[in-house]
């Protein structure tokens, strides 16, 4: 079969012939590959940097974590990988099988999944969200950034604040259920002077986090208290685009009722893997058959995957590979 393939980490995927995968159990099943999305995770595991690879030394691996393909009896479905899904052919875990609503294109359902994980799943089980809750999205102006607009707006966010760089599309999430935006290109005061301003005026009470780094700490800042009883918030960190590492002040544990934690793989339990599976992807795949959910992506054939691979994707696409 014709694969996109990593023979040394690192380096750039080839386009050349691979083995075909065969089924190892009773929980796999061979999958004819239409479509895979490539994101920032399946470009930080191909390098060996992504946590979750660490000592892993294999060599010669198909990339791709998870796609659309067409099951022996034709059915259209999303699954993840137990192989490698940028491949004419993969092996797929049961478990993770969603059937596609017909009214969904292959693009939009290889695209959305890995952005609900990075969104629904910190909203609900890390954050508690309920219906009425202010949220604040730092780093909105990406792909799941923007998904994660129209998930908190779904799930009935009352106030939604985003912060970016890219001002165009920045002010473009107002129209995706945004209610203010928030320039990192401001000064530093500018930018605590206005998260400030928000959260005396509608308190804040989940942060979603994807950038980390020097924004995070502007943030936390914003936030500190000075010994009066303070307003709940839960901060979630998904992603470190802007850096893995911050300054943090042990004031801002101690002056608010700040609840830290992290959303990503190793941080969710069985149960809620299996919701995500059996009740938020399918819950989502069908509000993009319906038109509710709105994003952009990029095609690109799975022949020129080498040419492509490091391919600038702005204004918050996703870049698909097409098989």
């Amino acid at each position: 079969m014709k694969a996109a393939v990593i023979f040394q980490r690192g380096e750039m995927p080839q386009y050349t012939e691979f083995p075909e995968p065969t089924v190892q159990n009773e929980d796999e099943l061979l999958i004819s590959v239409k479509a895979a999305a490539i994101k920032n995770i399946d470009k930080s595991r191909a390098s060996g940097k992504h946590y979750s690879t660490k000592g892993d030394l294999s060599m010669a691996r198909v990339i791709g974590g998870d796609g659309v393909g067409l099951l022996a009896d034709g059915t259209r479905v999303y699954a993840m990988g137990v192989s490698g899904m940028i491949a004419e052919k993969a092996t797929i875990d049961k478990r993770t099988i969603v059937k596609l609503p017909d009214a969904i294109n292959d693009l939009t359902a290889a695209a959305l999944p890995n952005a609900v994980a990075g969104s629904a799943m910190a909203l609900r089980f890390r954050a508690g969200m309920k219906a009425g809750d202010t949220v604040l999205i730092n780093g909105a102006t990406g792909f799941t950034g923007k998904i994660a607009v129209q998930i908190a707006k779904h799930y009935g966010a009352k106030r939604i604040i985003v912060t970016g760089r890219n001002e165009r599309v920045l002010q473009s999430l107002i129209a995706l259920g945004a209610d203010e935006t928030v320039s990192l290109k401001q000064e530093d005061e500018a930018f605590v002077a206005q998260i400030k301003r928000i959260h005396s005026q509608t308190p804040i009470d989940i942060i979603i986090d994807y950038l980390w780094g020097h924004s995070a700490e502007l943030i936390m800042t914003s936030l500190k208290g000075a010994g009066a009883i303070t307003h709940r918030m839960r901060y979630i960190s998904i992603g470190a685009m802007a850096g893995d590492r911050i300054q943090l002040s042990a004031e801002n544990l101690r002056s608010v009722d700040l609840q830290l934690s992290g959303s990503g793989l190793g941080s969710w339990s069985m149960e809620e893997m299996g919701l995500l599976f059996k009740e938020i992807i399918p819950e989502i795949f069908q509000l993009a058959a319906e038109g509710k959910i709105k994003l952009e992506t990029e095609a690109i054939p799975l022949t020129d995957i080498e040419r492509l691979w490091d391919m600038e994707v702005t204004d918050g696409k996703r870049l698909v590979v097409v098989i």
